[in-house]
């Protein structure tokens, strides 16, 4: 049975095959998933971790983003396969901010399952998520290096606002650029309207 929310314009899960005809559903991440989210975020490479602000293997801030989802602060995609947790997103909202437009996207997938077209069908998920949300804007943030990540995320119309010079440490110290993306959601969502492309795109 789909599970839909009155912020999001899509119904959960949905389905779709990769090019290996494997069946990845994409659903609702949700406090209950609390397990299965540790599971996974354990199974990271730990330079993988700083895509996010905060190392999302620690317990407490697994305990937060739980809370998050339950409070709705966060909304949050899972991606699995034969119901094991492959990925999974989050856009990130103050609605108390001077920049409560603004969502900040992270997506995170599983290194066994990455491959052309995964992690992107995640991403074109979160642009849903955040045109149900009524943002404009969404930002992401990575290490310079995570060269496939920064590609991936250009050909889906991010481009590159700053990049903040040893602006993260890893876990033995060491620092790292961190580069900041955007992609203005709602003005490329206009467009389409406008061109007729809304319905196409809403497969």
């Amino acid at each position: 049975m789909s599970t839909s929310t009155n912020t999001l314009s899509r119904d959960y899960p949905r389905t779709f095959c990769l090019a290996d005809d494997i069946a990845v559903e994409i659903g609702l991440l949700t406090p209950a998933d609390g397990e299965a989210l540790a599971h996974f975020s354990a199974s990271l490479p730990k330079h993988d971790l700083l895509f996010a602000r905060r190392d999302l293997s620690h317990p407490k801030v697994l305990k937060a983003w739980l809370e998050a989802l339950e409070s709705g602060a966060v909304t949050s995609l899972a991606a699995r396969v034969d119901g094991e947790l492959i990925g999974c997103t989050g856009v990130l909202v103050d609605p108390h901010s001077w920049s409560r437009h603004v969502g900040e996207l992270r997506v995170v997938l599983g290194p066994v399952w990455r491959g052309p077209g995964r992690g992107r069908r995640l991403i074109q998920e979160s642009f849903a998520c955040a045109l149900g949300l009524e943002l404009e804007k969404l930002v992401v943030h990575m290490t310079v290096d995570q060269r496939a990540s920064i590609t991936v995320f250009e050909e889906l119309g991010f481009r590159a606002e700053a990049v903040l010079r040893k602006h993260v440490k890893d876990s033995q110290g060491r620092s790292f650029d961190l580069a900041v993306l955007s992609h203005h959601v709602a003005e490329v969502a206009a467009r389409h309207a406008t061109w007729g492309m809304t319905e196409a795109l809403q497969g």
